[in-house]
């Protein structure tokens, strides 16, 4: 048997997260020692024992054997918060594939500790009888400063240092010397750094309960007896836009912050801050935090420090937010579970879901996820039990869902009419500018140029084998980013021969300059990632579309998630299709869950909704499922086309991408895995796609493309991709490409 060796990190404090030092395994810790192991090691000259964490193991000494000292001990028990973390990183590599540092590295996001800033009260120590004795004295040697210092603590009591130094122009010698007198005393405390979204103020606030409604209530008690059964499942809350989900978090939270555990709440984008960390702090006040890639160094900092002195009990924000470091986790909470935010796009590419359920198995916590339109994979597991599925029909407060009006664009072409609002859209915003009613126009631009279409009869040019769009590439062929099927370019269309046929361009730019040129009295905000790059712009936007500041907000995918504003009572959808065919086997329930999602905003006040969605596909499945908001009628469609094409979640898919500056390099990369991946090839049933070019084939001046393995076994799909991470990290042809890997199940 070889000797194994471990690479130990000694000192978690992230800074030195590369930093690693090479131990022997000792023969009787060789079955406990594994990646993500807490070990006990000697450390430096005087061999003094400290905590570190294994990152990996091997056989090969990296230094003279000699040098090399022994680990002392591997605890099995995990006991702090950062411990539990580390072991988290270990299991994404393990399912995700990447590096355990670069694991380490997402489950631990704080770079660097900043110093707590620490805030300073001055207060009268002395009676008024002695400060007024002192003053006199002041007044007789003419010591100024002293007198006011003296008036303001006689007329205040206490104030701040700043006040003290800032107001009073007192120096520290004047203030030492009072306190040696014995006529004052400083109190300090720490004083964190709050990121609280639209300056919001949280005094008086926490306490603030929400009555639960019947079957609010039901759902409420549905999910708490499955939290005591035997062995709980994660919980699917499906329910309509405006049905109270949010009422029912909140109790879930309470329950679990007055049993002295924490919550963590996750949201699928920062725009949604705004509006959700307001709710909750109005029920949880100060123990109420959010977190995410916004917060300054020192923001998060404080909150990380707060966090493990148990000031904060709920945390709040988008992906990264799961992995605070709680010690007594309680619940996680995923709201728009389906939300594709929750899928990491860096390496490791892990899924908050899954993440989110074996955090919470291995720390004796609970799962709540919750959405209007579930992900297909999240409603698949209600359907094999591995998940308990609650209902909520309607909507809360009697409010009722929206009306929603298909348009064919089709039509307005023949009338000849091409402007990007069809004439109901353009209509209904002006009656709704006359009722002084405010309107939502939302705009998908993902994927907006890749798919051809007909504009005439709304043909969509599609791979024959894979039932996605075909993408227009530079060399004016039309291919498919699954199996490489490819074909030139057409001219006209092949179902009915109409020369309108072509990408789909548009932005929201071109919609604002269309609305003000028909409407020039309306003011008018624009939200996507051009106007929100700025800290806090997205809460400017909100905030002043919420109060009334604007009558037309024009947004992208960030504007439909979870907002609430009464008085919105038109959402137009410009252009359905753009999510429709977009270049993955998930489109349609991608376009489902956005249109769903948008004209949900619509009618949340006393008045009803409108949603209008214009299409060149009015017939599409997903399309007449979200005009009625039919989700059980969408989802037996399409999951009964996942089961003929073998897509998630009836099998896994593992993407393997590849990217690197020099083209023909990469193609001899990708296709030597390729091979090699048809070499270990574990059963027949495994299906190895590609390599193809990505959707977008080069994106700064990397050239990029992936391959694709389809099985229905998760564990047989997790043992190719580590036999092909070794076999990248032993072949130097791959030093310069970047693989990276993603699992969809």
């Amino acid at each position: 048997m070889k000797q194994l060796y471990a690479d130990v990190i000694v000192d978690i404090s992230i800074d030195k997260l590369d930093k690693t030092f090479q131990y022997r395994v000792p023969d009787d810790l060789r079955d406990r020692v594994q990646e993500g192991s807490k070990v006990c090691v000697p450390f430096g000259n005087g061999g003094r024992i400290v905590d570190g964490f294994v990152v990996s193991l091997d056989d090969v000494p990296k230094i003279d054997t000699e040098r090399i000292k022994d680990i002392e001990d591997c605890p099995e028990n995990y006991i702090t918060a950062e411990e539990k973390l580390v072991h988290l990183a270990a299991w994404i590599k393990r399912t995700y594939g990447s590096t355990f540092i670069q694991a380490l590295k997402t489950v631990l996001p704080v770079k660097e500790k900043k110093k707590v800033k620490e805030k300073r009260i001055i207060f009268s120590e002395a009676d008024v009888d002695a400060l007024i004795k002192e003053r006199e004295l002041c007044e007789k040697k003419h010591y100024t400063a002293r007198a006011r210092f003296i008036d303001a603590l006689i007329e205040k009591k206490s104030f701040s240092w700043e006040y003290a130094v800032k107001e009073l122009k007192i120096t520290q010698a004047l203030i030492n010397s009072m306190q040696e007198k014995r006529l004052i005393g400083i109190s300090r405390s720490a004083e964190y750094r709050k990121a609280l979204p639209g300056n919001l103020n949280i005094n008086n606030m926490g306490c603030v309960t929400h009555e639960l409604s019947g079957i609010q209530k039901e759902v409420y008690e549905g999910i708490k007896e499955e939290f005591n059964s035997e062995k709980p499942r994660p919980c699917l809350i499906r329910g309509v836009t405006g049905s109270g989900k949010t009422y029912i978090y909140m109790q879930l939270i309470k329950d679990v912050i007055d049993s002295g555990k924490q919550a963590i709440l996750l949201i699928p984008e920062i725009s949604l801050t705004w509006q959700t960390v307001s709710r909750f702090y109005e029920c949880f006040g100060d123990r109420t935090a959010v977190l995410h890639s916004k917060l300054s160094k020192g923001e998060r900092s404080d909150l990380i420090e707060r966090v493990k002195n148990k000031e904060v009990s709920l945390v709040i924000g988008p992906r990264s937010a799961l992995f605070t470091p709680f010690d007594d986790l309680g619940i996680i909470i995923i709201d728009e579970e389906h939300d594709s935010s929750y899928q990491s796009e860096k390496t490791p590419r892990y899924h908050a879901r899954e993440t989110a359920v074996y955090r919470a198995q291995t720390e004796n916590a609970n799962v709540v996820l919750g959405s209007a339109t579930p992900s297909i994979s999240t409603r698949y597991r209600c359907e094999t039990g591995d998940y308990a599925l609650f209902e909520l029909e309607d909507r809360f407060a009697g409010a009722t869902v929206p009306f929603v009006k298909i348009v064919d664009m089709r039509e307005e072409l023949k009338k000849g009419r091409k402007s990007v609002l069809s004439e109901e859209l353009e209509k209904a915003i002006g009656q709704r500018l006359e009722n002084k009613e405010q309107v939502m126009l939302f705009l998908n631009r993902r994927g907006h140029t890749g798919f051809i279409s007909c504009r005439s009869c709304g043909n969509v040019i599609k791979c024959p084998h894979c039932d996605v769009s075909l993408t227009l590439h530079n060399n004016h062929m039309l291919m498919c980013h699954y199996c490489g099927y490819s074909q030139p370019m057409v001219k006209n269309c092949p179902d009915c021969g109409s020369k309108y046929i072509g990408g789909f361009k548009i932005g929201t730019q071109q919609v604002e300059e269309v609305l003000h040129k028909k409407f020039p009295g309306a003011r008018i905000l624009r939200m996507d990632r051009d106007t929100v790059g700025a800290k806090e712009s997205y809460e400017k936007i909100l905030g002043g579309f919420s109060k009334g500041e604007a009558d037309i907000l024009v947004g992208t995918q960030m504007i439909v998630k979870g907002h609430d504003f009464p008085n919105v009572t038109l959402v137009g959808v410009i252009a359905a299709d753009t999510a429709l065919y977009a270049q993955d086997y998930g489109a349609a329930e991608g376009a489902f869950q956005l249109l769903v999602q948008a004209v949900g905003r619509a009618g949340r006040g006393k008045v009803r909704g409108t949603g209008i969605i214009q299409t060149y596909n009015p017939e599409h499945y997903a399309i007449e499922a979200a005009k009625t908001q039919d989700y059980e009628t969408f989802y037996k469609e399409e999951i009964a086309n996942r089961r003929i094409m073998r897509y998630p979640p009836i099998s896994c898919l593992l993407s393997i991408h590849g990217s690197a500056k020099e083209e023909e390099h990469l193609q001899n990369a990708m296709n030597y895995i390729k091979k090699y991946l048809e070499k270990i090839r574990l059963r027949d049933q495994i299906q190895i796609l590609g390599p193809v070019y990505e959707s977008i084939a080069k994106l700064q001046d990397q050239y990029r493309m992936v391959i694709y393995i389809k099985n229905a076994d998760i564990s047989d799909i997790i043992k190719m991709r580590q036999y092909t991470e070794k076999y990248i990290s032993i072949n130097s042809g791959f030093n310069d490409i970047n693989i990276q890997f993603s699992l969809n199940n």
